[in-house]
């Protein structure tokens, strides 16, 4: 039997299977608020047969979002789009949605990839980003401004509220935004932050506002919400966050009552050398796992059937993600299924798909046609 097949328990939410489709931003939204380009694109990869799929970063407030097509949810407005969208998916799909909640910080206010991703200035329509410190992403880039105590309150109730909804709209699980170098990593990153009160420092000052974060979270929305976080194991910069950093933190969280970590590298600065290949991510992974204890999810250049089957059967992680590998081949659960000679669920209208010779694919179904 195919373990990346199996199902996993995060908590009381079960999985069919080990594969997640990682939160990919879309860059489509009007005002924050979900298009229709939402409802295709959630759409289609929920039919794909996945155990989970992860809505992209979600902006928990205006000045929080990385370019003004952003997904949001911070309120009524927002929050209506994207009921809209998850009633259309759900009426179709079984599959568990969950959704990942962030703040860019510093890396707020940016062009969407396709125009540059650079940093649009306030001149330009743009807005002043937030930060633990006045430290720019960019050497060339005007200072972001850094929050006060009553910025930080701000921030955490939107943190709070933006759970609510999420908890409101039905969802899942939550998944807390503390990687790739927007706000959440720049506190725990000493190449972000250079505050010299409680949330400086020393790695449990640095820990401290994500540590909030989570447990603001944890506690407004019901025990049986499983809340997990996102985090880059490693800056790829001399000085930065490490992954004996990323073990303390985790063990922080263990104590929380966090659900899972999904472990992803780097995005806080322009500097980071990153040795791409094949499982370039999933040491990282590993070894969290193997000393915090928590579920695991893997992630980084994981494209084959084979290779997601060995790191879930050799226990490097528990789950495995894929994004972009999903948007170029959103049946890949389908193929990796028919290779791993396992099974995987789709939709009826799609039962007539499956190529002879492939044995019961989609399980012991039977097709008539007049």
């Amino acid at each position: 039997m195919s373990t990346l097949f199996s199902p996993y328990a995060i908590g009381p939410l079960t999985l069919k299977n080990r594969i997640v489709i990682a939160p990919m931003c879309q860059y489509s939204a009007e005002d924050g608020e979900a298009t229709d380009w939402h409802l295709i694109h959630l759409g289609h990869l929920a039919l794909s047969g996945a155990g989970l799929l992860i809505i992209e970063a979600t902006a928990v407030a205006p000045e929080g979002r990385i370019s003004a097509a952003d997904l949001g949810l911070w309120s009524d407005a927002t929050e209506q789009a994207l009921g809209r969208v998850l009633r259309a998916v759900r009426r179709y799909s079984p599959m568990p949605l969950a959704i990942q909640l962030g703040h860019a910080g510093r890396k707020a206010s940016s062009r969407v990839p396709w125009e540059g991703g650079q940093l649009v200035p306030v001149d330009e329509g743009g807005w002043r980003p937030l930060a633990p410190s006045a430290i720019p992403h960019a050497a060339d880039e005007p200072a972001p401004q850094a929050l006060d105590d009553a910025g930080l309150g701000r921030v955490l109730a939107a943190f709070v509220a933006a759970a609510q909804r999420a908890h409101r709209l039905g969802l899942d699980a939550i998944e807390l935004h503390a990687a790739h170098g927007y706000l959440l990593h720049q506190f725990l990153s000493p190449l972000a932050n250079s505050r010299d009160d409680a949330y400086g420092g020393s790695l449990a000052n640095r820990m401290r506002f994500p540590l909030q974060v989570f447990d603001a979270v944890r506690a407004a929305v019901p025990a049986t919400l499983p809340v997990g976080v996102r985090l880059s194991a490693t800056d790829w910069v001399d000085g930065g966050w490490d992954v004996e950093q990323s073990i303390a933190f985790g063990h922080a969280l263990r104590a929380r009552g966090c659900a899972f970590l999904h472990v992803s590298s780097g995005g806080v600065s322009p500097r980071q050398q990153i040795p791409l290949g094949p499982d370039y991510q999933v040491p990282l992974a590993a070894r969290i796992r193997a000393e915090v204890g928590l579920p695991t999810i893997a992630v980084g250049l994981i494209t084959e059937a084979g290779q997601a089957e060995a790191v879930v059967a050799d226990g490097r992680a528990d789950l495995v993600a894929l994004a972009r590998g999903m948007l170029f081949d959103p049946r890949w659960p389908w193929h990796a299924a028919a290779t791993l000679g396992a099974q995987v669920e789709a939709p009826p209208q799609y039962w007539r798909s499956q190529p002879r010779g492939l044995g019961a694919l989609f399980g012991d179904v039977r097709i008539r046609q007049r």
